[in-house]
């Protein structure tokens, strides 16, 4: 397996004060699993990390992620919403421009992006204020991206919510559903970590409107066992039958599972599933045209050599049972000190881009590098 520090043909695009050095390529000579891009943090921009990714009617692919300018890239610190994009299917990348200024006393962060079945572009976004008020905005486009409506609260309900980056989804039927982790006060202080409970409960948002109005699902739940993480950073994906598959981290060592067979409305109890994972979100997408499901985790099945309670390896895995079971394991990243997380998948013809956190525990970079990946699907399935 190819891995961007050692592999001398996987090459390597680093940004350094806005520059961007250029691929002379084409896209089809495009290896089957390479790095595109990396964004190194800086001075000025300490943390680059999760975000999502959108094509526009013209063929260009836009991406969107938490951009920070302060601090040293804490959760907590603050940051803004910028965007780049590529005219060549993810080969080369403009430079950053911020397209949503910090709107929170902390900051904005975990970008969703989402082309809506009337059209429209949805972005979806935390605003993060304090450690009690945390809560998902939403901002919705006409022209592609060229201008944003003004941010929608879409939880009204004070408190803590957690929405993942590239979670935002449309069922077949038109509903919109933001699966969200709810954290509850341990306390009044609200600049006190102290006053954060870690212990998550998951639930559903949902709209049937297009975003004008959202109501949360019938229920939510609870870890089933006694944990420390609760259901943390759930996502949610539609299978090929039309129901509902969706996942929560946990400290348990597996993502735990729902099933949903009323559009979202219902959930069944959260159970442990086959992803072998330590506390770190997995991203599942169903792959365009056919029932199979692709995830990307942080795999500690055993399959290959993984280090106890860090976030490697990145591992790509593919279902043909709606999330039952996974076939092929293929590495992405292997870095024992790496830090992979927080993956959007975007599909662009017979192959899929990754967008996600690359740092380093040994640096302390963690959550400060964001990397991109084109990866074809045959290469995946093993073809």
């Amino acid at each position: 397996m190819d891995h961007p520090l050692r592999t001398l043909f996987c090459t390597l695009v680093l940004w350094a004060a806005g520059d961007v050095a250029a691929f002379d390529q084409k896209p089809f000579d495009v290896p089957p699993n390479r790095v595109l891009l990396t964004l190194a943090p800086t001075p000025e921009n300490p943390r680059n990390s999760e975000g999502a990714f959108a094509t526009l009617g013209s063929g260009r692919i836009i991406f969107c992620y938490s951009s920070y300018y302060g601090g040293k890239g804490e959760d907590h610190g603050p940051a803004r919403i910028a965007q780049i994009h590529s005219d060549d299917q993810g080969l080369t990348w403009s430079a950053p421009k911020t397209i949503v200024e910090n709107e929170g006393r902390c900051n904005v962060m975990s970008v969703s992006l989402l082309r809506a079945a009337s059209g429209k572009l949805h972005l979806v976004y935390l605003v993060k204020n304090d450690w009690l008020d945390c809560r998902p905005y939403l901002r919705t486009s006409a022209d592609d991206g060229k201008t944003w409506s003004a941010p929608k609260l879409i939880l009204q309900a004070p408190g803590y919510f957690v929405a993942n980056n590239d979670r935002l989804i449309q069922t077949s039927k038109g509903r919109l559903i933001l699966p969200v982790a709810f954290h509850r006060s341990r306390g009044q202080d609200p600049l006190s970590s102290r006053s954060f409970d870690a212990r998550a409960i998951a639930l559903w948002i949902t709209s049937d409107d297009d975003g004008n109005t959202w109501q949360e699902s019938a229920n939510w739940w609870a870890m089933p066992v006694r944990s420390g993480s609760g259901l943390q950073e759930p996502g949610v994906v539609e299978r090929a039958d039309g129901s509902l598959y969706s996942w929560a981290r946990t400290d348990a060592g597996f993502q735990y599972g729902f099933e949903s067979k009323d559009g979202g409305k219902n959930w069944t109890a959260p159970a442990p599933s086959t992803l072998a994972s330590p506390v770190s979100p997995a991203s599942i997408k169903r792959i365009p045209g056919s029932s199979e499901l692709l995830a990307v985790f942080n795999d500690h099945s055993g399959r290959v050599p993984f280090p106890k309670g860090k976030r490697s390896p990145l591992v790509a895995a593919i279902s043909k049972d709606g999330g039952a079971t996974w076939g092929r394991h293929k590495l992405l990243e292997g870095d024992p000190d790496g830090w992979y997380c927080y993956t959007a998948i975007h599909f662009v013809g017979d192959d899929v881009l990754l967008a996600y956190c690359a740092g380093d525990s040994a640096k302390k970079t963690y959550l400060n590098v964001l990397r991109v990946r084109r990866t074809s699907l045959a290469w995946l399935r093993g073809e």
